[in-house]
């Protein structure tokens, strides 16, 4: 039963991540959370493969679509996401080793998502002045930032990708979800390695990726239907309502951790 639900929720939030650019993680973590199934390790990696998979799928039809990609930003900001998601895995570990139970650390990743999505929703909506830097060293910077609370939020990309691209270089919220989309594929990959690497997965249920895997395919191409169908409005409107959506969903379940 359990699995059915996660498959219902992953294509949902897959669909509207992949249309907002932040990811079905910003959705699934808290939904998950809510659920209560599994550890937070756990969660944590479910929502990681679930993004990881959708990024692959919702990447390979933007470029099959013929949309024109900006291919220094591309490799900048993923070179950044790599090591911002080894860097964001390493923080999340270090925090489950020193604290005694797993609410206090969702506590700090229900706490930084709000801050994200704080600003996420400000950004949009006030239409705050934009920077137009170009350099590699920034598009390396913004990486290595996304990348690191992508992986230690456990949310996969999250409501700061498309703003902080936005803010930093002036693009628009279409391109910018573009980006972020390729941009969670590199830091999810990084943290998904790294946990290989270091912990391995034999903690976790692995039969539950039969039922998250498919989800997030089916959520991948939805959701790059949809971008191309929608004006640079709508997913504004999109984007801000989600970001309204799992302010109340975080604030809920940072109440019952109370």
């Amino acid at each position: 039963m359990i699995g059915i639900i996660y498959f219902l929720v992953i294509v949902l939030a897959n669909t509207v991540g992949a249309v907002s650019g932040m990811g079905g993680g910003v959705l699934i973590k808290p939904i998950f959370d809510f659920i209560g199934a599994h550890t937070v390790a756990a969660i944590s990696f479910y929502s990681s493969v679930a993004v990881f998979t959708m990024s692959i799928v919702s990447t390979s039809r933007q470029l099959t679509s013929g949309r024109k990609i900006n291919w220094k930003i591309v490799v900048w900001v993923s070179a950044g996401a790599v090591l911002g998601g080894i860097l964001g895995n390493s923080a999340f570990d270090y925090f489950l080793r020193i604290f005694a139970n797993d609410d206090a650390v969702q506590m700090i990743q229900i706490i930084l998502t709000i801050i994200t999505l704080l600003f996420a929703l400000f950004y949009t909506k006030y239409d705050w002045k934009n920077f137009q830097l170009s350099h590699s060293f920034w598009y390396l910077v913004c990486g290595l930032i996304l990348g690191f609370f992508a992986s230690l939020l456990g949310i996969g990309g999250g409501p700061i990708n498309v703003s902080l691209l936005m803010l930093m270089f002036s693009i628009p919220i279409k391109e910018a979800t573009m980006y972020s989309i390729c941009t969670i594929f590199f830091s999810q990959l990084s943290k998904l390695v790294t946990m290989g690497v270091s912990t391995g997965f034999g903690d976790f249920d692995l039969t539950m990726l039969i039922y998250i895997v498919p989800a997030a395919i089916i959520g991948g191409l939805l959701g790059a239907k949809l971008s191309t169908m929608l004006s640079e409005k709508k997913v504004t409107t999109v984007f801000q309502l989600v970001i309204m959506c799992v302010l109340l969903i975080n604030c809920y379940n940072s109440f019952q951790l109370l």
